[in-house]
């Protein structure tokens, strides 16, 4: 294996999270130690070779509390314990200790907005009734109508159907997300304390960094009374867009920053620094707000995940990206997949336009998305996405080129948003079948008990074992990109080539590299230079369709 202890970009450097190439690891997809069919934290200690090899410079682990699973993970009964399927917290210390041994850091996953609906407080609050102190830790109000019949409000749930669930005394509890996530009160000094408490527990056990889960809705406008949005099909981004900044009834209100710069001060209090990253599902300017040095330091962007493979729209949202972290401090971020989306050897084939539910509903038939055609340009992506200055979050499998599953039956489905919606929308279980890891096997290595979701035959061309070692392969170019990467990168500033064809993007990096990508349908000549890596083979010295070179200069 290589040594890393000369490559380790965070043991030499605190802001090392600015440049870093962070990896997703969703526990119960990523590799099953028990046989239950369910990934487990010593699964993934075991396989941590895998990503040192691979090159990254930390894991992120999405949640591995105890929980029911009504949300993947995301409903969370207790912050500060593991769920007993995936392990205990000694196997979560000798994970972290095993990561960094390889020069790993770890990040883990935190859920402020809501609990689940079994945490013991949520419980007492249930016991407790109207009016009571365990009640205001959550946003319980009385109904509307004449008899309470109706909710407080016309909110709606992310997951389809109204944010307000009855209780048998009458009242109603708010859930942006399922009914087994209620909402909690950041208005309480209690919710706000137990969460310092929580950051403070996992830092103690050297953890390196956060991840803060929907960061943007964790203060609501509880003034009575409550105010409807007057509105509520509207989507998430065009009922902010409709009100003045800061001034939504329950996302990216101002006084959500209060509560970030607290945090800092208890992540800053450690050494080296706790580093933290928000999601915050908001406009580029108002997003980059979360990233400043004195709040959580950074903050995903999701602009470059929803742009089309289109070479305009993409220097657009490159370069606005850029501008928003400059203006914040703060480094850019760049994701292609995560757990919450089609993957991106999938979703970057889709035609312009195309509804995604509607293609997963189609088992993606409808329209038929040609694989081989789709890793090319995920390929492309990638590279692409790696050349670019700031954090790039990786998330598990794309290494591995795996596309969308997209055909699993409906009897097999776990996302609540598969029976919160009627049978509407089917949800994101596609993107979170376990990994392969072997060609044969009845789970293609993932566990010897098989796996909780069902993963396709075509998956073994995709395994770890069938791409190792192998030159061209998916696995061996992101080894390469990321090897690259740690000895090219030195700074946060590109220069966009302004003499480029149409469907060409090329920008050069300060530290003497450049990187060209051709989004367009013919080939391209080669600008001057030493190619030092291709996501695809040149075609006589010209750059083909759906190909990043980087070039030395």
């Amino acid at each position: 294996m290589t040594d890393r202890s000369t490559l380790d970009l965070s043991s030499r450097d605190p802001d090392w999270w600015r440049q870093a190439v962070v990896y997703q690891v969703y526990p119960r997809s990523f590799a099953d130690a028990d046989g239950d069919g369910l990934g487990d934290l010593r699964g993934i200690t075991r396989r941590l070779t895998h990503l040192a090899a691979l090159g990254v410079d930390a894991l992120w682990l999405s949640p591995f509390y105890p929980s029911e699973l009504a949300d993947g993970g995301y409903d969370v009964a207790d912050p500060r314990d593991v769920d007993p399927r995936l392990g205990t917290l000694d196997d979560f210390d000798a994970l972290v200790a095993e990561a960094h041994r390889l020069g790993l850091k770890v990040i883990v996953d935190i859920v402020p907005n809501h609990s689940s609906h079994q945490h013991a407080w949520f419980q007492e609050a249930l016991r407790c009734g109207p009016g009571s102190a365990a009640r205001d830790r959550y946003v319980f109000r009385d109904g509307r109508g004449e008899h309470g019949e109706l909710p407080p409000t016309d909110w709606q749930s992310v997951f389809g159907g109204s944010a307000w669930k009855r209780v048998p005394d009458g009242q109603w509890y708010l859930h942006l997300f399922a009914p087994e996530q209620p909402d909690l009160n950041w208005e309480n000094q209690e919710v706000r304390a137990d969460y310092r408490t929580t950051l403070r527990f996992w830092s103690d056990r050297g953890v390196d960094g956060f991840r803060v889960d929907v960061a943007h809705a964790l203060v609501k406008d509880l003034s009575e009374p409550l105010r409807d949005l007057g509105a509520p099909e509207l989507s998430r981004e065009d009922a902010l867009s409709t009100m003045p900044p800061g001034t939504h009834p329950f996302y990216d209100r101002d006084e959500v920053h209060e509560i970030y710069r607290d945090w800092r001060k208890i992540l800053d209090a450690y050494r080296p620094p706790r580093m933290a990253v928000a999601e915050a599902w908001v406009p580029g300017a108002r997003r980059a707000l979360y990233a400043r040095p004195d709040e959580l330091g950074q903050a995903f962007n999701f602009e470059y995940l929803e742009a089309g493979w289109d070479a305009d729209e993409l220097r657009h949202v490159i370069t606005d990206s850029l501008a928003n972290a400059r203006a914040a401090g703060a480094s850019a971020t760049w994701v292609l997949s995560n757990h919450d989306v089609v993957r991106h050897a999938s979703r970057l084939m889709l035609p312009p336009g195309t509804d995604e539910n509607a293609w997963l509903l189609s088992g993606g038939h409808a329209p038929a998305v040609d694989e081989a055609a789709g890793l090319r340009r995920a390929r492309a992506a990638t590279l692409l996405m790696l050349a670019l200055p700031g954090s790039a979050y990786v998330y598990q499998g794309e290494e591995l080129g795996l596309p969308e599953v997209a055909d699993l039956p409906t009897e097999v489905l776990q996302d609540p948003i598969w029976e919160q919606t009627g049978h509407v929308r089917k949800g994101r279980d596609g993107c979170r079948v376990p990994l392969p890891w072997t060609t044969t096997g009845p789970s293609y290595g993932f566990g010897p008990g098989g796996a909780w979701l069902p993963q396709p035959p075509g998956f073994a061309a995709y395994a770890v074992e069938a791409q190792d070692g192998v030159e061209g392969s998916t696995l061996e170019l992101y080894r390469t990109a990321l090897r690259l990467r740690r000895k090219l990168l030195d700074g946060e500033e590109l220069t966009w080539a302004e003499d480029t064809p149409d469907g060409v993007i090329r920008f050069d990096r300060c530290e003497g590299w450049r990187c060209v990508t051709n989004l367009s349908h013919a080939a391209v000549p080669l600008p001057a230079g030493e190619v030092l890596l291709s996501s695809a083979p040149l075609e006589d010295g010209r750059l083909g369709p759906d190909t990043t070179v980087w070039l030395g200069r």
